[in-house]
């Protein structure tokens, strides 16, 4: 049995020298651009070079994290970027976006590259896909359970890696659109504002819906070794030295050491983190929402407040050194106070409070003891390195370009449910999508007159997340459908191509991202008749496209959150609140939550703007609309006139994304 790697995170000076010094065989971190930790420090290209020196004088292996979507403007800096890593020996680089494999691959074959839990792969089909393209790693996503896991490490022979302690997302990684809809800081762009942090009213209540407890797996990791799992990867790029020292050396003892479980346990204790959960692999979702949103050890509370000074209670001797963070009562506002000198007061701890605004009653956690220290700054060489010649990146950039083509309208529409399809005008689209539910999808009857008379304009969709053990039901669903005549598809990850057989027509919705043309030309290599613009997309990004071939979404309801993780709502009242006042609707289907807003996304009135700018096909999605016999026509009138439609917003298309 191999032992698997482990992989930790670096996302400033002192986590880099505590990672090498916890035990670390394989460090990732971000450069100052593309990379899905925006807000951490992360590091220059000089800087690089010096943890290169560093990690190689201990076989510790370097993977930089390129895991964002990126912009079609934004393709000049990135082939600047990939020459450069392509140059400077790093171990791998992992990605997201499609469009960056396929430069990467094509002008710079010699960079390894590892799938980000990014691209969403969640089964054996999607690993196997990144295989065959030459993806030499894929890390997984969150959401997997252990008999999943197993069977995608059986059938699949790319190497894998699994999170197994840190921070987690409500919504499958990839597919969170709320902090870009709220206010245009998109998740795939490293910017994300942690909206499932967040408290939601629903029914009449302010609770945390959404704010996961955080991955701990240190009872599994023997488990994740015999099953052949090749890297076990820490999440923290946005946290301390000291958090990175004490997991790393705690599951470097799990590794090294399996008979001291316990003892691996105990130096998590002080990780100063969330609460923790096994989640999925674990099997104790039902316990894994937390209703604190507080990082760090629970000691106690303010007792009292004379000036500058603070009384706390505590269950733990206060020491200088311990840095303290207060929870504002009654708030989600927090202060952190480094304690300086502490005097034991009648069973209190009095410290004095920096000046920090600290509340009589706040909630009080240990955040860090400051016990062991790391060096604070790394040495910023020069790079050097040979510069893209000027000639050969406007022959890339020429090569990404797409051609003109037809200017006729079309029209496609979405729909979720088997009563759309009596209010349906075939005549009067060029495509249907039918996104149903596999209990939806067990009742259809594709021989029914209806159905083989419009076959040629019907598309059966995939949806975004299969499980393991449901790709066989897919896989049975599309020979029926091919068997009865039913030829037209859309997917929803770019590996679901492998379930389809040779001579279908074949879509990629918004969900296979594309915001550069380098994503197009992948996308259309690969097969696909059509793709889709991404839902988050604005009008700057989707003007600068040459390939303008595509459908662009223009009415819809985004998905802001898309999970497989419950919540605690009672069947029926679906309705929520945020805090910024938007209405929110819950659906559950296939065993997935999507939360929706109340009120659509509609671009209508700039349809003249989009002819004018070379669009012309269109995506109606009606599948979050009550059932009406009248509504997919409205719809389509107002686009065609380019007239505005009330209740509406424009997502991101006019504020932009940032």
């Amino acid at each position: 049995m191999q032992k698997p790697e482990l992989l930790l995170p670096v996302g400033n000076p002192e986590s880099f020298y505590a990672a090498l010094r916890g035990g670390a065989d394989a460090i990732f971190l971000g450069l100052k651009q593309f990379n899905a930790r925006g807000r951490a420090k992360n590091f220059t290209n000089g800087q690089l070079g010096t943890i290169l020196k560093e990690a190689k004088k201990k076989n510790i292996l370097v993977y930089i994290t390129l895991n964002t979507v990126i912009k079609n403007n934004e393709i000049p800096e990135l082939l600047d970027y990939l020459n450069f890593l392509n140059q400077v020996g790093v171990n791998g680089v992992i990605i997201q976006d499609w469009g960056v494999f396929y430069i990467a691959r094509t002008y710079f074959p010699n960079l390894v590259l590892h799938a980000s839990t990014q691209m969403a792969i969640h089964n054996s089909t999607g690993a196997n896909y990144a295989h065959k393209k030459g993806i030499e790693r894929v890390v997984l996503a969150r959401e997997l359970t252990l008999h999943e896991l197993s069977k995608i490490c059986k059938k699949s022979k790319v190497e894998t890696e699994v999170f197994i302690h840190g921070a987690l997302c409500y919504s499958f990684s990839g597919m969170c659109l709320y902090s870009s809809y709220a206010g245009g800081r998109g998740a795939n762009r490293g910017l994300c504002t942690q909206p499932c942090r967040r408290t939601y009213t629903a029914q009449n209540t302010h609770q945390y819906l959404f704010n996961l407890k955080d991955n701990q797996q240190i009872d599994l990791v023997n488990r994740f070794a015999k099953m052949g799992v090749n890297s076990l990867k820490v999440e923290g790029r946005m946290k301390s030295g000291e958090y990175t020292y004490r997991v790393a050396q705690a599951y470097r003892t799990a590794l090294d050491e399996p008979n001291q479980i316990e003892k691996a346990k105990e130096l998590l204790s002080l990780d100063f983190g969330r609460e923790k959960t096994a989640y999925f692999m674990g099997k104790d979702v039902n316990k894994a929402i937390s209703e604190k949103t507080v990082a760090g050890v629970f000691l106690g509370k303010v007792e009292q407040i004379k000036g500058q000074n603070i009384w706390l209670s505590s269950q733990m001797t206060i020491e200088p050194g311990f840095r303290l963070r207060f929870h504002i009562p009654g708030t989600e506002k927090q202060e952190t106070v480094k304690v300086r000198e502490v005097a034991e007061e009648n069973g209190l701890f009095k410290i004095h409070s920096g000046g920090k605004q600290v509340k009589p009653n706040s909630e009080v956690y240990l955040a860090g003891i400051s016990d062991v220290k790391f060096p604070s700054k790394l040495e910023d060489t020069t790079a050097h390195f040979k510069q893209l010649n000027y000639g050969n990146k406007q022959k890339i950039l020429s090569a990404l370009k797409g051609r003109e083509n037809g200017r006729n309208e079309e029209f496609y529409f979405r729909v979720n449910s088997m009563e759309w399809l009596k209010k349906m005008n075939l005549n009067e689209m060029e495509g249907l999508f039918l996104a149903f539910s596999k209990i939806t999808w067990s009742r259809f009857d594709p021989e029914v007159p209806f159905i083989q008379k419009f076959r040629e304009k019907i598309y059966i969709e995939l949806p975004k997340f299969i499980q393991q053990d449901a790709l066989q039901f897919y896989r049975e669903l599309i020979a029926k459908m091919v068997k009865c005549g039913l030829r037209n598809f859309v997917v929803s990850h770019i590996s679901q191509l492998d379930l389809i057989p040779p001579k279908c027509r074949i879509i990629a919705n918004e969900n296979v991202y594309v915001f550069n043309d380098a994503a197009a030309c992948f996308i259309k290599n690969e097969g696909v008749s059509l793709f889709s613009y991404p839902q988050e997309i604005d009008f700057e990004t989707l003007f600068s496209l040459s390939h303008k071939d595509g459908i662009v979404p223009v009415y819809f309801h985004p998905e802001l959150f898309h999970s497989r993780m419950p919540i605690a709502m009672k069947d029926g009242n679906d309705e929520l609140l945020d805090d910024m006042n938007i209405k929110l609707q819950r659906f559950r289907r296939n065993g997935i939550t999507s939360i929706v807003p109340q009120v659509p996304v509609s671009i209508s009135q700039s349809k003249n703007k989009l002819k004018n700018n070379g669009f012309h096909r269109f995506l109606i999605d009606l599948s979050y609309e009550p059932v009406s016999k009248h509504r997919a026509k409205t719809v389509k009138s107002r686009i065609l006139r380019s007239e505005q439609i009330q209740p509406s917003n424009t997502f991101n298309f006019n504020k932009g994304l940032k």
